[in-house]
Parts: C-alpha cells; structure tokens; sequence
C-alpha cells in the first residue's frame, strides 16, 4: 500500500513539476505575444480573413491532437488560401500553435497516467535531440530524411495492423517502460527530437514507437505533445520579437486553435485503445504519404 502511495506521490511531483515549466514558457511567450498585438494594434494584416484564419486554427489543432500534426497542413492551408506571405509561413504557424500545443500538453499529462521515468527521459531526450542533433541532422539532406522515415511509417503502419488482428501479439496496455525497451525509446525519441528541426514531424513517429513498444496508445499523447510544448514557445519569442509572422492570422489561430484542443482533447481520451490504434494507423499512411509527396516536389524542382 505504502509503495503505491510513493508511486502515486511521485507521479504528482512530477506532473506539477512538469506543468510549473510548461506553464513558465508559456507565460513568458504570451507576455511577448500580448505585447507585441497591443503595440501593432492598428496595422493589422487587411489581407487575411478573421473568419477563415480562425476555421484554420480550429481544424489544424483539433487534427493536431490525434498526431496529423499542424504545420504541414497549415503551411498548405496558408498559402492556398493566400492568408499569410510565404516568408511569414514559419514564423504565423509556430506563433498561433504554441498556446495550443502547450494546451495539449497541460491536459494530456494531466489526463494520462504515464510512469514518471519513462515520461520524463523521453521529454529530455526529445528536447535533447532538438537542441543537440540539430547540428549532426542539419548535414544530412533532408530528402534522404524524408525517404528513410516514409518508408519507416509504411512499415510501421503494417506491423501495427498486425498488431490489431492479433497476428503479431502485443498486450499494448503498459503505462512505462523499463530496460532495454526504455534505453530503445529514449534514443529513438532523442533522433525523432532532431529530424523535427530538419522539419519532420515528431507526432506520427512517437505514437508508432509507443505502439511498437507494448505502451497504452494514450501513453504516446503527453510524450509527443510534451516534446514540442517545451520548444515552441522559446522559438516563438523569437519570432514575435523578429515580427517575423502574421499577427492577425496567429491571434485568431490561437484563439480557435485552443478551441479546437479542448474539444478534440475530450474525444480522444475518451476513444477505446485499439480504435485509438486504427487512427495511429491512418496516421502513419498519412504522414508516409505527405513526405513521399513533398520527396517527389523536391526531387521536380531541383530538376
């Protein structure tokens, strides 16, 4: 009884220590943010449209939050729309998604028991992969990025299938991670944490690898989301400061966006394991479909 109780203790220390940080940077970048508005107030984008800006940010971010991710369809969203200069593209997405990413942070870690360990090292080793791979990543090509992890999700995506149909049996209700499968985890998330600043998602990946690894599909929620909240607001200072980004179309995505987190938040946690594993599915063909997309785009231009 007692160990339980430490566990139970520990898991809170950890949740709240998380969240008093998470809650920090998100302080310090709506400070910033805030400022920045009321200081521009009155040379607001006329381009953009409040209305179609608002219904981008609530169907990105709802999407978000079941791992489509935000920034590939919000960049095509943009720009096919005409909302936002292409040059202010980065910037606009990183700005209007950091509230509600850092939402979808608060209210997965909150609401998903995950072991404290295995939370913690693979937030590090995220954000370690961010800030310390960046620099091995950025000397390889990004195509050859693209193709190595297209291929990963199609393959992933099949043996979750067989996951599913019971042909490959994983139990896949474990809450944590311990020996080799946690050392696994840990150095996969550091990678995934570096090809995101070569611009691939960390989303579909980190629910495959959770899934592979025997893990609860919830457990991948305040992992992957986790891993950017931390990021993004610092990144997002920066451009605010720069005004390097849309401010009428990153109030009214912020605003929406938030909206649509709480509600598709509600829906997820609600969502039985194995059809939770069916979306992951969805997501990896998805996601292995844009980046052989985007590969074959690339490989057109430069020829």
């Amino acid at each position: 009884m007692q160990g339980g109780e430490k566990d139970m203790n520990a898991q809170q220390m950890v949740t709240i220590g998380l969240l008093v940080i998470l809650g920090i940077l998100a302080l310090i970048f709506l400070v910033a943010f805030v400022k920045d508005l009321l200081a521009h107030k009155d040379s607001m984008e006329k381009e953009s449209n409040s209305v179609v800006s608002s219904a981008i940010g609530f169907g990105i971010n709802f999407f978000d939050v079941f791992g489509i991710g935000s920034f590939a369809p919000g960049a095509s969203l943009y720009k096919g729309l005409k909302q936002v200069d292409d040059k202010l593209i980065p910037g606009t997405l990183n700005v209007a998604c950091t509230i509600p990413v850092v939402m979808e942070a608060f209210l997965f870690i909150q609401g998903v028991e995950v072991e404290p360990i295995t939370l913690v090292t693979m937030l590090v080793a995220a954000m370690a992969g961010a800030w310390i791979g960046a620099g091995i990543i950025s000397k390889l090509s990004k195509q050859m990025i693209q193709l190595v992890m297209g291929v990963a999700m199609v393959v992933i995506g099949f043996v979750i299938i067989l996951q599913v149909a019971n042909v490959i049996p994983v139990e896949g209700t474990a809450i944590g991670l311990s020996g080799i499968k946690l050392i696994v985890a840990i150095v996969i998330n550091f990678f995934l944490g570096a090809v995101m600043t070569a611009g691939v998602g960390l989303y579909a990946p980190c629910l495959a690898l959770v899934c592979v690894l025997g893990m609860d599909p919830k457990v991948a929620f305040p992992i992957m989301m986790g891993s950017c909240a931390y990021l993004m607001p610092v990144a997002s200072v920066r451009f605010v400061k720069e005004g390097s980004y849309n401010r009428k179309v990153a109030l009214w995505g912020t605003i929406f966006g938030s909206l649509g987190v709480f509600v598709a938040t509600r829906v997820a946690l609600g969502l039985p394991s194995h059809i939770l594993k069916i979306i992951v599915i969805c997501v990896m063909f998805y996601t292995a479909a844009t980046m052989f997309y985007s590969l074959s785009k690339e490989k057109k231009q430069a020829a």
